[in-house]
């Protein structure tokens, strides 16, 4: 479960922005939007965290550079020991003594029932400093301090510590090398970000995942979740058929179909075909790329989602509302509210521009956060808490969409560009 995620000097992010799922004080909803992650040692529970939390802006005001943050994090997480090269970091670059500075990132945690902290300061081309710390039983444990010219590892850290720095690359980090050597001990850490941590920013859904999972389960899951979305599928198929070149779009580049045709030479290709209940006898049978764009979607998030429920993940969307509904965007929401479906303490973090579902009867206020962009071009990232709305009584769209709560794009009366 995600407890905090911070990130400093990345893209449009200048200062330190921190968003966090601890819950606040107020009882709103907390049996149904709250989850209390239960400690390993000493039959404990942590503060309640948020099941959800909904980022608003303007374009431009830096909700996609948040979400992209963890993205970016996770990937150096899972690939620095392996791929020599520039980190992929981008510095904040309106301002030059930050175009030359490291970009921070740092997230907390409870994974197997161990709060952890972690974190680390890169440039594209070094590690500057790396730390990591453990509540294994219930007190803080240094395990990892790592700077450009000091190494420091705690008593706990157990295994060849030495032999794995030695093997630690400048522009690497300690976590990814240890576990790539078999650290058990920095293995869930690494299979935290690996397994649990699920980050969609491109704006585009596969639907392999969702395919994989009728093949593996059976159909009935995602044909249930597409009828309780209000979608009108009766039946779904998949044919496997030997790929052919003519499967191809026919406005394809010519060296991409050639490069794909021999990649695919031999291959299975799986087409799926929905069936629709017309009321006039025989269901009708549409392929999947003769459907909605909003069909397509939630097909492809079918699958993400039901596995997402059942197995605990944090998901991170940007963008959620693209092409869908908001009865269909507050499904989507409110599958993670429900107890009996969300029966593992997965979280949902995703921006949207969709108002509608701005609403307490939908999130509590603290699930609530916004981005807005200054003068300086810096996004500042802050919480609906900030503004104390009245509980139960505020419309939050209203005020939202009046200013109250800014992060709103300002439209210039530039009249005189529209003169003839």
């Amino acid at each position: 479960m995600l407890v905090e995620f911070s990130v400093e000097n990345f893209r449009s992010i200048k200062q330190e922005a921190c968003l966090s799922l601890v819950a606040g004080p107020a009882k709103e909803r907390s049996d149904t939007h709250l989850v209390a992650p239960t400690l390993r040692k000493k039959g404990g529970s942590a503060r309640p965290l948020l099941r959800s939390a909904a980022i608003y802006g303007a374009n431009a005001a830096g909700k996609s550079n948040l979400l992209r943050a963890l993205a970016v994090m996770r990937g150096i997480v899972l690939d620095s020991s392996r791929d020599a090269g520039p980190i992929p970091v981008t510095p904040f670059l309106f301002d030059s003594t930050s175009r030359d500075q490291p970009t921070t990132f740092e997230i907390m945690f409870v994974a197997g029932g161990v709060r952890y902290q972690y974190g680390f300061s890169a440039t594209s081309k070094v590690v500057t400093e790396e730390w990591l710390y453990a509540w294994p039983v219930g007190r803080v444990q240094q395990w990892i301090q790592r700077s450009s010219d000091d190494w420091k590892f705690g008593d706990k850290l157990t295994g060849d510590k030495e032999v794995w720095r030695r093997a630690t690359r400048p522009d690497a980090l300690y976590l990814s090398t240890a576990v790539s050597l078999n650290s058990e001990q920095l293995k869930p850490v690494f299979d935290w970000f690996r397994h649990t941590l699920h980050v969609v920013v491109s704006g585009t859904w596969n639907t392999l995942f969702s395919l994989n999972r009728i093949r593996e389960e059976g159909k009935s899951g995602i044909i249930e979740f597409l009828q309780t979305a209000d979608l009108a599928i009766a039946d779904l198929k998949v044919i496997e058929e030997e790929f052919r070149p003519e499967m191809l779009p026919d406005d394809m580049p010519s060296e991409v179909k050639e490069q794909v045709t021999k990649d695919l030479a031999g291959e299975p290709v799986a087409e799926l075909w929905l069936s629709h209940d017309t009321g006039r006898g025989k269901p009708v049978e549409l392929n999947i790329h003769d459907e909605s764009d909003g069909t397509q979607k939630i097909f492809a998030l079918a699958g993400p989602w039901l596995d997402s429920l059942q197995k605990g993940h944090v998901v991170v969307v940007d963008e959620l509302h693209v092409h869908l509904h908001p009865t269909l965007v507050k499904f989507l929401v409110e599958r993670f509210h429900n107890p009996d479906v969300n029966t593992s303490g997965a979280q949902l973090i995703f921006s949207t521009h969709d108002t509608s579902i701005l609403s307490q009867d939908v999130f509590r206020r603290d699930q609530i956060w916004f981005c807005e962009r200054d003068k300086r071009q810096e996004t500042k990232l802050f919480s609906l808490t900030d503004f104390t709305p009245r509980k139960g009584v505020e419309n939050l769209e209203r005020s939202y969409l009046a200013g109250r709560y800014g992060a709103l794009p300002y439209i210039a009366p530039r009249i005189a560009a529209f003169k003839r």
